[in-house]
Protein backbone atom coordinates (compact mmCIF):
# COMPACT_ATOMS: atom_id res chain seq x y z
CA UNK A 1 0.00 0.00 0.00
CA UNK A 2 1.56 2.93 -1.02
CA UNK A 3 2.51 5.61 1.79
CA UNK A 4 0.71 8.70 0.77
CA UNK A 5 -2.57 6.00 1.23
CA UNK A 6 -1.95 4.89 5.13
CA UNK A 7 -4.35 7.34 6.28
CA UNK A 8 -7.11 5.82 4.42
CA UNK A 9 -6.53 2.12 4.74
CA UNK A 10 -6.84 0.76 8.83
CA UNK A 11 -3.36 -1.05 8.60
CA UNK A 12 -2.50 -3.74 11.70
CA UNK A 13 1.13 -2.02 12.22
CA UNK A 14 -0.30 1.61 12.29
CA UNK A 15 -3.08 0.68 15.55
CA UNK A 16 -0.69 0.24 18.08
CA UNK A 17 2.21 2.49 18.76
CA UNK A 18 -1.48 -3.66 22.25
CA UNK A 19 -12.04 -19.78 38.49
CA UNK A 20 -9.80 -22.64 38.18
CA UNK A 21 -7.88 -24.56 35.55
CA UNK A 22 -11.60 -25.40 34.01
CA UNK A 23 -11.80 -21.59 33.07
CA UNK A 24 -9.58 -22.78 30.18
CA UNK A 25 -10.67 -24.41 27.57
CA UNK A 26 -8.69 -27.19 25.84
CA UNK A 27 -7.07 -27.30 22.86
CA UNK A 28 -10.13 -29.61 21.05
CA UNK A 29 -12.27 -26.84 22.04
CA UNK A 30 -10.72 -24.49 19.50
CA UNK A 31 -12.43 -26.57 16.90
CA UNK A 32 -16.12 -24.94 17.92
CA UNK A 33 -17.52 -22.13 16.23
CA UNK A 34 -16.50 -18.75 17.19
CA UNK A 35 -19.49 -17.15 19.08
CA UNK A 36 -19.96 -13.17 18.89
CA UNK A 37 -23.53 -13.39 19.81
CA UNK A 38 -23.06 -12.56 23.44
CA UNK A 39 -20.70 -9.68 22.87
CA UNK A 40 -23.01 -6.19 24.19
CA UNK A 41 -24.01 -3.85 21.49
CA UNK A 42 -22.30 -0.90 20.89
CA UNK A 43 -22.58 2.28 23.15
CA UNK A 44 -24.52 4.95 21.89
CA UNK A 45 -25.25 7.36 24.19
CA UNK A 46 -22.46 10.59 24.72
CA UNK A 47 -19.38 9.15 25.85
CA UNK A 48 -17.69 10.46 28.82
CA UNK A 49 -14.46 12.59 28.48
CA UNK A 50 -11.15 11.58 29.50
CA UNK A 51 -9.24 13.75 31.81
CA UNK A 52 -6.04 14.53 30.28
CA UNK A 53 -3.59 16.73 31.70
CA UNK A 54 0.05 16.15 32.82
CA UNK A 55 -0.52 15.77 36.92
CA UNK A 56 -2.60 13.26 36.47
CA UNK A 57 -0.36 10.70 34.95
CA UNK A 58 0.74 8.16 37.21
CA UNK A 59 3.55 6.68 35.52
CA UNK A 60 5.28 6.12 32.06
CA UNK A 61 6.47 3.04 30.29
CA UNK A 62 8.15 1.57 27.42
CA UNK A 63 8.17 -1.74 25.96
CA UNK A 64 9.62 -3.35 22.55
CA UNK A 65 7.42 -5.41 20.20
CA UNK A 66 9.60 -8.77 18.75
CA UNK A 67 8.73 -7.80 15.21
CA UNK A 68 9.92 -9.57 12.03
CA UNK A 69 8.75 -8.07 8.78
CA UNK A 70 7.63 -11.89 7.16
CA UNK A 71 5.78 -12.38 10.51
CA UNK A 72 5.86 -14.85 13.76
CA UNK A 73 7.70 -17.50 13.76
CA UNK A 74 6.51 -21.17 15.00
CA UNK A 75 8.37 -23.84 13.41
CA UNK A 76 10.81 -26.74 14.73
CA UNK A 77 14.08 -28.06 14.79
CA UNK A 78 16.44 -30.49 16.01
CA UNK A 79 19.54 -29.03 18.31
CA UNK A 80 21.48 -32.13 19.06
CA UNK A 81 19.17 -34.79 20.69
CA UNK A 82 16.61 -31.86 21.38
CA UNK A 83 13.66 -30.79 19.96
CA UNK A 84 13.08 -27.02 19.63
CA UNK A 85 10.09 -25.59 18.81
CA UNK A 86 10.04 -22.04 18.27
CA UNK A 87 6.76 -19.31 18.86
CA UNK A 88 8.13 -15.67 18.86
CA UNK A 89 8.82 -12.64 17.17
CA UNK A 90 4.75 -11.63 16.97
CA UNK A 91 5.52 -7.37 17.00
CA UNK A 92 2.87 -5.92 18.85
CA UNK A 93 0.41 -9.09 18.74
CA UNK A 94 1.73 -11.35 21.06
CA UNK A 95 -1.19 -10.83 23.71
CA UNK A 96 -3.72 -11.34 21.33
CA UNK A 97 -2.19 -14.00 19.14
CA UNK A 98 -0.61 -15.39 22.50
CA UNK A 99 -3.40 -18.99 22.75
CA UNK A 100 -3.47 -19.09 18.93
CA UNK A 101 0.33 -19.33 18.32
CA UNK A 102 0.58 -21.81 21.15
CA UNK A 103 -1.58 -24.29 19.68
CA UNK A 104 0.59 -24.14 16.45
CA UNK A 105 3.72 -24.84 18.90
CA UNK A 106 1.87 -26.87 20.89
CA UNK A 107 0.75 -29.25 18.00
CA UNK A 108 4.22 -28.73 16.74
CA UNK A 109 6.23 -29.92 20.35
CA UNK A 110 3.60 -33.25 20.70
CA UNK A 111 4.49 -34.46 17.27
CA UNK A 112 7.41 -35.64 19.44
CA UNK A 113 5.38 -37.82 22.12
CA UNK A 114 7.07 -36.22 24.75
CA UNK A 115 6.04 -36.47 28.45
CA UNK A 116 7.75 -32.92 30.01
CA UNK A 117 8.67 -30.19 28.38
CA UNK A 118 10.87 -27.19 29.00
CA UNK A 119 9.14 -23.81 28.07
CA UNK A 120 11.23 -20.44 27.40
CA UNK A 121 9.55 -17.19 28.32
CA UNK A 122 7.05 -16.34 31.05
CA UNK A 123 5.05 -13.46 28.90
CA UNK A 124 1.71 -13.90 27.63
CA UNK A 125 3.26 -16.44 24.94
CA UNK A 126 5.18 -18.43 26.83
CA UNK A 127 2.50 -18.88 29.64
CA UNK A 128 0.15 -19.54 27.30
CA UNK A 129 2.17 -21.98 25.39
CA UNK A 130 2.71 -23.94 29.01
CA UNK A 131 -1.18 -24.05 29.87
CA UNK A 132 -2.08 -25.72 26.43
CA UNK A 133 0.54 -28.29 27.31
CA UNK A 134 -0.28 -29.09 30.96
CA UNK A 135 -3.95 -29.52 29.43
CA UNK A 136 -2.43 -32.25 27.03
CA UNK A 137 -0.75 -33.79 30.30
CA UNK A 138 2.53 -32.95 29.43
CA UNK A 139 4.65 -31.90 32.64
CA UNK A 140 5.79 -28.06 32.34
CA UNK A 141 9.20 -26.72 32.92
CA UNK A 142 9.25 -22.70 32.77
CA UNK A 143 12.88 -21.07 32.28
CA UNK A 144 12.77 -17.10 32.30
CA UNK A 145 14.80 -14.02 32.92
CA UNK A 146 12.09 -12.11 33.69
CA UNK A 147 8.23 -12.99 35.48
CA UNK A 148 5.54 -10.96 35.20
CA UNK A 149 5.47 -7.87 36.17
CA UNK A 150 8.48 -7.13 34.76
CA UNK A 151 7.98 -8.95 31.01
CA UNK A 152 7.50 -7.40 27.80
CA UNK A 153 3.70 -8.51 27.63
CA UNK A 154 2.68 -6.55 31.31
CA UNK A 155 3.22 -3.47 29.40
CA UNK A 156 1.32 -4.53 26.66
CA UNK A 157 -2.14 -2.34 25.79
CA UNK A 158 -3.60 -5.67 24.67
CA UNK A 159 -6.55 -4.67 23.10
CA UNK A 160 -8.24 -7.64 20.70
CA UNK A 161 -6.41 -6.58 17.27
CA UNK A 162 -3.39 -7.88 16.38
CA UNK A 163 -1.05 -5.19 15.27
CA UNK A 164 2.61 -4.52 13.96
CA UNK A 165 3.13 -8.32 13.70
CA UNK A 166 4.27 -8.45 9.91
CA UNK A 167 4.80 -5.91 7.40
CA UNK A 168 1.88 -5.47 5.16
CA UNK A 169 2.89 -2.65 2.79
CA UNK A 170 5.27 -5.50 0.99
CA UNK A 171 3.25 -7.53 -0.23
CA UNK A 172 6.17 -10.15 -0.81
CA UNK A 173 7.04 -9.82 2.79
CA UNK A 174 4.95 -12.89 3.47
CA UNK A 175 4.35 -16.31 2.21
CA UNK A 176 0.62 -17.73 1.64
CA UNK A 177 1.82 -20.02 4.60
CA UNK A 178 2.31 -18.13 7.14
CA UNK A 179 -0.98 -15.65 6.04
CA UNK A 180 -2.74 -19.03 6.58
CA UNK A 181 -1.02 -19.38 10.20
CA UNK A 182 -2.10 -16.18 10.93
CA UNK A 183 -5.57 -16.40 10.15
CA UNK A 184 -6.05 -19.48 12.13
CA UNK A 185 -4.19 -18.15 14.50
CA UNK A 186 -6.46 -15.19 14.78
CA UNK A 187 -9.54 -17.18 15.48
CA UNK A 188 -8.14 -19.76 17.55
CA UNK A 189 -7.05 -16.82 20.04
CA UNK A 190 -9.78 -15.07 20.09
CA UNK A 191 -12.00 -17.79 20.63
CA UNK A 192 -9.67 -18.66 23.96
CA UNK A 193 -10.38 -15.22 25.39
CA UNK A 194 -14.11 -15.43 24.56
CA UNK A 195 -13.94 -18.25 27.23
CA UNK A 196 -11.74 -16.54 29.99
CA UNK A 197 -14.07 -13.33 29.66
CA UNK A 198 -14.47 -12.05 33.57
CA UNK A 199 -13.26 -11.05 36.23
CA UNK A 200 -10.82 -13.45 37.08
CA UNK A 201 -8.76 -12.97 34.27
CA UNK A 202 -9.67 -9.27 33.81
CA UNK A 203 -10.84 -10.18 30.10
CA UNK A 204 -13.76 -8.00 29.00
CA UNK A 205 -15.99 -6.62 25.82
CA UNK A 206 -15.79 -3.20 25.55
CA UNK A 207 -17.08 -0.86 23.04
CA UNK A 208 -14.30 0.35 21.00
CA UNK A 209 -13.69 3.13 17.72
CA UNK A 210 -11.62 3.97 15.19
CA UNK A 211 -11.64 7.27 14.57
CA UNK A 212 -10.41 9.26 11.31
CA UNK A 213 -9.43 12.74 10.13
CA UNK A 214 -11.56 11.51 6.26
CA UNK A 215 -13.67 8.38 5.63
CA UNK A 216 -11.69 5.44 5.01
CA UNK A 217 -11.84 3.30 1.60
CA UNK A 218 -11.40 0.00 2.76
CA UNK A 219 -10.91 -1.51 6.39
CA UNK A 220 -9.53 -4.79 7.08
CA UNK A 221 -10.23 -7.04 9.61
CA UNK A 222 -7.72 -9.90 11.22
CA UNK A 223 -8.70 -12.99 11.44
CA UNK A 224 -12.17 -11.71 9.72
CA UNK A 225 -15.03 -9.45 10.42
CA UNK A 226 -16.90 -11.50 12.46
CA UNK A 227 -14.54 -11.30 15.16
CA UNK A 228 -15.35 -7.49 15.55
CA UNK A 229 -19.26 -8.03 16.57
CA UNK A 230 -21.37 -4.85 16.89
CA UNK A 231 -20.02 -3.34 13.94
CA UNK A 232 -20.87 -0.22 12.42
CA UNK A 233 -20.00 3.06 10.55
CA UNK A 234 -21.26 6.05 12.58
CA UNK A 235 -22.08 8.90 10.73
CA UNK A 236 -21.58 11.69 13.34
CA UNK A 237 -18.24 11.25 14.62
CA UNK A 238 -16.72 10.83 17.80
CA UNK A 239 -15.20 13.29 20.22
CA UNK A 240 -13.57 15.92 17.39
CA UNK A 241 -13.51 13.08 15.08
CA UNK A 242 -15.56 13.52 11.75
CA UNK A 243 -15.36 10.08 11.13
CA UNK A 244 -15.40 6.56 12.90
CA UNK A 245 -15.94 2.84 13.60
CA UNK A 246 -17.20 1.49 15.97
CA UNK A 247 -17.49 -2.13 17.42
CA UNK A 248 -17.13 -4.03 20.54
CA UNK A 249 -13.62 -5.84 21.22
CA UNK A 250 -12.24 -7.96 23.84
CA UNK A 251 -9.35 -6.18 26.01
CA UNK A 252 -7.35 -8.43 28.32
CA UNK A 253 -6.04 -6.26 31.50
CA UNK A 254 -2.24 -7.66 31.63
CA UNK A 255 -1.54 -6.86 35.11
CA UNK A 256 -4.68 -9.02 36.25
CA UNK A 257 -4.39 -11.71 33.34
CA UNK A 258 -0.78 -12.43 33.38
CA UNK A 259 -1.20 -13.27 37.01
CA UNK A 260 -4.25 -15.56 37.08
CA UNK A 261 -2.89 -17.47 33.90
CA UNK A 262 0.77 -17.65 36.32
CA UNK A 263 -1.52 -19.17 39.00
CA UNK A 264 -3.35 -21.64 36.47
CA UNK A 265 0.04 -22.65 35.74
CA UNK A 266 1.26 -23.36 39.68
CA UNK A 267 -2.03 -24.91 40.40
CA UNK A 268 -1.53 -27.35 37.63
CA UNK A 269 1.53 -28.43 38.67
CA UNK A 270 3.89 -26.14 36.60
CA UNK A 271 7.26 -25.37 37.86
CA UNK A 272 9.63 -22.47 37.23
CA UNK A 273 13.20 -21.40 36.96
CA UNK A 274 14.53 -17.88 36.70
CA UNK A 275 17.40 -18.38 34.72
CA UNK A 276 19.13 -16.28 31.66
CA UNK A 277 20.28 -18.23 28.23
CA UNK A 278 23.10 -16.97 26.50
CA UNK A 279 23.83 -19.28 23.94
CA UNK A 280 21.99 -22.40 22.00
CA UNK A 281 24.14 -24.82 24.08
CA UNK A 282 22.91 -23.62 27.13
CA UNK A 283 19.73 -24.56 26.04
CA UNK A 284 20.68 -27.68 24.54
CA UNK A 285 21.90 -28.49 28.06
CA UNK A 286 18.38 -28.27 29.54
CA UNK A 287 16.96 -31.61 31.06
CA UNK A 288 13.33 -31.71 29.31
CA UNK A 289 13.61 -33.59 25.33
CA UNK A 290 11.40 -30.88 24.10
CA UNK A 291 11.95 -27.06 24.36
CA UNK A 292 9.49 -24.32 23.36
CA UNK A 293 10.76 -21.03 22.64
CA UNK A 294 9.15 -18.16 23.70
CA UNK A 295 11.66 -15.53 23.95
CA UNK A 296 10.06 -12.93 21.70
CA UNK A 297 12.96 -10.49 21.17
CA UNK A 298 16.01 -12.78 22.66
CA UNK A 299 15.65 -15.17 19.97
CA UNK A 300 17.70 -12.21 17.65
CA UNK A 301 20.59 -13.45 19.73
CA UNK A 302 20.26 -16.84 21.70
CA UNK A 303 19.08 -18.65 18.17
CA UNK A 304 20.52 -15.89 15.66
CA UNK A 305 17.45 -14.53 13.97
CA UNK A 306 18.69 -11.04 12.59
CA UNK A 307 15.36 -10.47 10.82
CA UNK A 308 14.05 -9.98 14.50
CA UNK A 309 14.17 -5.59 15.37
CA UNK A 310 12.68 -4.21 18.11
CA UNK A 311 9.96 -1.42 17.34
CA UNK A 312 9.36 0.23 20.73
CA UNK A 313 6.13 1.54 22.00
CA UNK A 314 5.16 4.16 24.69
CA UNK A 315 2.45 4.65 27.39
CA UNK A 316 1.54 7.56 29.53
CA UNK A 317 -1.09 6.08 32.12
CA UNK A 318 -3.33 8.17 33.81
CA UNK A 319 -5.41 8.03 37.29
CA UNK A 320 -8.36 5.82 36.63
CA UNK A 321 -11.78 6.79 35.52
CA UNK A 322 -14.18 3.97 36.28
CA UNK A 323 -17.22 6.17 34.30
CA UNK A 324 -14.65 5.50 30.99
CA UNK A 325 -16.69 2.82 29.46
CA UNK A 326 -14.69 2.78 26.17
CA UNK A 327 -11.85 2.89 24.10
CA UNK A 328 -10.95 4.63 21.10
CA UNK A 329 -7.86 4.61 18.16
CA UNK A 330 -7.30 7.79 16.26
CA UNK A 331 -5.54 7.36 12.53
CA UNK A 332 -4.29 10.93 11.22
CA UNK A 333 -1.21 11.40 9.39
CA UNK A 334 1.54 10.75 11.40
CA UNK A 335 -0.26 11.10 14.49
CA UNK A 336 -1.82 7.58 15.97
CA UNK A 337 -3.29 8.05 19.39
CA UNK A 338 -4.91 5.31 21.04
CA UNK A 339 -6.76 5.24 24.64
CA UNK A 340 -7.58 1.71 26.59
CA UNK A 341 -9.40 2.50 29.98
CA UNK A 342 -8.27 -0.14 32.69
CA UNK A 343 -8.99 -0.90 36.50
CA UNK A 344 -5.57 0.67 37.45
CA UNK A 345 -5.55 3.60 35.01
CA UNK A 346 -6.20 5.20 31.67
CA UNK A 347 -3.74 4.32 29.05
CA UNK A 348 -2.55 6.29 26.48
CA UNK A 349 -0.32 6.00 23.84
CA UNK A 350 0.50 6.01 20.22
CA UNK A 351 4.05 5.20 19.57
CA UNK A 352 6.12 3.09 16.82
CA UNK A 353 9.64 3.41 16.64
CA UNK A 354 11.63 0.76 14.63
CA UNK A 355 14.80 -0.11 15.73
CA UNK A 356 14.91 2.06 18.69
CA UNK A 357 15.81 -0.52 21.43
CA UNK A 358 15.83 2.15 24.58
CA UNK A 359 13.27 1.32 27.59
CA UNK A 360 13.46 4.68 28.68
CA UNK A 361 10.27 6.57 28.05
CA UNK A 362 11.14 10.04 26.22
CA UNK A 363 9.28 12.92 27.89
CA UNK A 364 8.78 14.51 24.21
CA UNK A 365 6.65 11.52 23.13
CA UNK A 366 5.03 11.45 26.32
CA UNK A 367 4.25 15.45 25.76
CA UNK A 368 3.02 15.02 22.19
CA UNK A 369 0.45 12.01 23.27
CA UNK A 370 -1.08 14.05 26.02
CA UNK A 371 -1.53 16.90 23.99
CA UNK A 372 -3.05 14.82 20.91
CA UNK A 373 -5.40 13.65 23.31
CA UNK A 374 -6.14 16.54 25.35
CA UNK A 375 -7.26 17.78 21.73
CA UNK A 376 -9.23 15.05 20.80
CA UNK A 377 -11.24 14.81 23.94
CA UNK A 378 -11.75 18.89 23.04
CA UNK A 379 -9.54 20.15 25.27
CA UNK A 380 -7.33 23.13 25.07
CA UNK A 381 -3.92 21.46 25.71
CA UNK A 382 -2.17 18.76 28.05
Amino acid sequence: MPRNDRESQLSRRRLLAAAGLAAVPTAGELLGPTRSDAAPARVTRPLPRVEVSPDRVIRTLAGLRPYRPSGFVVKAEKLGEKRVVHNYGHGGGGVTLSWGTAQLAVEEALAAGPNECAVLGCGAVGLATARLLQNRGVRVSLYAKSLPPDTTSNAAAAMWFPVSVYDEHDPQATTPAFREQFARACRSSHHFFQQMAGDRYGIRWIPTYFLFQGKPDALDWPGGRDLYPALSEETDGILTAPFAVSFSAIQIQTPIYLNAVLRDFYQAGGQIVVRDFRTREDVARLPEPVIVNCTGLGSRELFGDRELRPLKGQIAILLPQPETDYAYVQFSRDNLLYMFPRKDGILLGGTEEEGNSSLEPDPKQTARILAGHAALQGASGA
